[in-house]
């Protein structure tokens, strides 16, 4: 079966710098996949390819099993939705959302109604009059959601809309995307630096680090099994510990920093084998005293964050800092200075190979 969106060896070289390197990817119909790295990562160029802004080096972009490569932005019926909106300020929301049906040539009486119907399923049914100075921010972000929807675009392309639009409407904004995406059925890909938001929002994630992929995977395999180190690193908060595995049958592995950590065996692990363990700070127990059949470290407490319902919580072992997540009602039996002993599970720990 053939992929609606295909990436295939997509590179991109401005002069003697490298932006992205052989990239393949690929999106089903229908699907939201989400673009998630830091700055510079390639994340937003390869969005520009698919959008035709930007031209390749080398590789191919197609769309239903046609290229795309050689066509003109106009040509290509994406509808894309920007950081700063774009909208005309001299047009009203109706008319900033019919813009692209006038400009396929529809009649006026009926490309404003069909913009009409799209400013509902926006949630803007009793605004299409107003002008963007006077809405705010996530009504804007709205418009211009509709404006990129009405044409009925093959894809959809949105390159960190929310990132002006403060947590609360950010988090309202997540889920109206999400549910107008799944309402249209329309392919998607939505690029962002922000974790909450790849993982609340998307089908799949693809991480991207130095113009490479390191991982595609849906959001739980890639919180939860990440591939590589720089997976486990940046997507959540993460206890990296460097081993070596020392009984690749028994799940058995020796860290210098912490002595002998236990993990559910992987076939794919050999004896000696240097590995990465991956322990999430949540699935660490805190305690006053050792607890049975549990790792078990003790650690001076360091900081103590509190986030109301839960609190980070930071401390050291004679050769490093360790990072528990606990309920905000338990965190009262720790202060910062005490000693504490922190421990958990062989299935919380993640072996990564290199």
């Amino acid at each position: 079966m053939t992929s609606y969106l295909r990436l295939t060896d997509v590179s991109k070289i401005y002069g003697t710098v490298t932006a992205l390197s052989k990239i393949d990817l690929t999106a089903e119909k229908g699907e939201f996949v989400t673009f998630l790295g830091p700055s510079g990562s390639g994340k937003t160029t390869t969005l520009m390819i698919v959008a035709g802004f930007e031209k390749a080096t080398t590789g191919d972009v197609m769309i239903d099993g046609r290229s795309i490569s050689a066509m003109a932005p106009h040509e290509r019926n994406i509808g894309i939705v920007f950081q700063n909106y774009g909208l005309f300020p001299h047009k009203t929301a109706r008319e900033n959302v019919y813009f692209p049906l006038q400009m396929r040539g529809q009649a006026k009486a009926q490309g404003l109604r069909k913009a009409a119907e799209m400013l509902d399923l926006v949630g803007l049914k009793d605004l299409g009059d107003r002008y963007p100075k006077e809405m705010s921010g996530g009504q804007q972000q709205r418009v211009a959601l509709a404006r990129a929807l009405v044409f009925e675009p093959s894809l959809l392309l949105l390159d960190e809309p929310l990132g002006a639009l403060d947590k609360n409407l950010r988090e309202q904004m997540q889920i109206e995307i999400k549910r107008i995406q799944r309402a249209l059925g329309v392919t998607t890909v939505f690029v962002t630096h922000d974790q909450s938001e790849a993982m609340s929002m998307s089908d799949r994630i693809v991480v991207f680090d130095k113009g490479r992929i390191e991982q595609a995977a849906t959001p739980l395999d890639i919180y939860h099994r990440p591939q590589t180190k720089f997976v486990a690193g940046f997507v959540g908060e993460s206890n990296l510990v460097e081993a070596t595995v020392t009984d690749a049958a028994a799940g058995k592995a020796d860290a210098a920093e912490l002595g002998q950590c236990d993990y559910k065996p992987d076939a794919a692990l050999k004896n000696g084998q240097a590995v990465t363990l991956l322990i999430r700070p949540e699935h660490i127990k805190l305690s006053r005293q050792p607890l049975e059949g549990r790792k078990n470290v003790r650690i001076k407490v360091d900081t103590i964050v509190n986030y109301g319902d839960n609190a980070l919580l930071m401390g050291h072992t004679e050769k490093r800092t360790l990072r528990c997540r606990v309920l905000g009602a338990d965190i009262v039996i720790i202060k910062e200075g005490d000693e504490c002993h922190l421990s958990w599970l062989p299935d919380a720990v993640v072996p990564i190979a290199g």
